[in-house]
């Protein structure tokens, strides 16, 4: 199913490139508060410097980072420090193939996992990992890149051939000359989590056309008549399955 997302939410970021996933996480927070009370126990996974971390920290939840990046890690802290949150956020340095090490199953009331897919060796085996960590009625938000925008933006800009690489290769990549193992597509994506026994709820696209814009200027990079644009046009087809990134959210069903 695929719902609308909301326009306001607290403490929002307004820019393009993240309003439409915090949009959803919001509304998720939202479902949450009202079933079984405020606080949320949230693991990130290759959440870096805390961009999401810090955020969801300062609106009260418990924030777990899980971080292979020593250097992305130490921003973490001091962002967080900075934003007065510092016992709320856990930094973790391991990989997403150790999450089972680090986390305790059924730990997680709501697990991002945001452009982490595109570079494990075994995407199926990292969503086992957060399946099994997410507790029963939680969620995993999961961001990808998509292949289709890949494939339309070499073509816009004359790239034939390897645009043409990127339809064609099985991991939507070109050969030596990328810097991540695959991309994807709403319908592969979809799959590989329903595989792991996650219950797809929503997909939306995430950058539209903001990564498409040549010329932009700092109003149509991150003003709101674009955020708004976004946002309208997230999850209609065939929209949602051009923009940069698929977003994903998938429920654990309950025992």
């Amino acid at each position: 199913m695929v719902d609308n997302i909301p326009r306001e939410t607290a403490k929002a970021p307004h820019h393009p490139r993240i309003a439409v996933v915090w949009s959803v996480l919001s509304a998720e927070i939202e479902r949450f508060a009202a079933g079984t009370g405020a606080t949320m126990r949230i693991l990130d996974v290759g959440g870096g410097s805390g961009g999401f971390a810090v955020p969801l920290a300062e609106l009260g939840h418990e924030v777990t980072v899980v971080e292979p990046s020593a250097n992305a890690l130490a921003s973490l802290r001091q962002r967080a420090a900075d934003a007065g949150v510092t016992d709320r956020v856990q930094a973790v340095q391991a990989d997403a193939d150790e999450l089972p090490d680090v986390a305790e199953p059924g730990s997680a009331d709501l697990v991002l996992c945001h452009s982490v897919l595109e570079m494990v060796d075994y995407p199926d085996t990292a969503l086992d990992a957060l399946a099994k960590v997410c507790a029963p009625g939680g969620a995993v938000s999961v961001l990808v890149a998509n292949r289709i925008a890949a494939v339309l933006a070499k073509a816009l800009s004359g790239q034939f051939t390897t645009a043409l690489d990127l339809l064609v290769h099985v991991d939507g990549v070109t050969e030596g000359r990328d810097t991540i193992k695959r991309r994807f597509e709403t319908a592969t994506l979809t799959a590989l989590v329903g595989g792991s026994g996650l219950v797809t709820e929503q997909v939306h696209g995430v950058g539209v056309v903001g990564d498409l814009i040549q010329t932009a200027t700092s109003e149509t990079a991150t003003g709101e008549a674009l955020r708004e644009f976004e946002l309208a046009t997230a999850s209609r087809v065939p929209f949602r399955d051009m923009a940069t990134n698929i977003h994903l959210l998938a429920r654990k069903p309950m025992r």
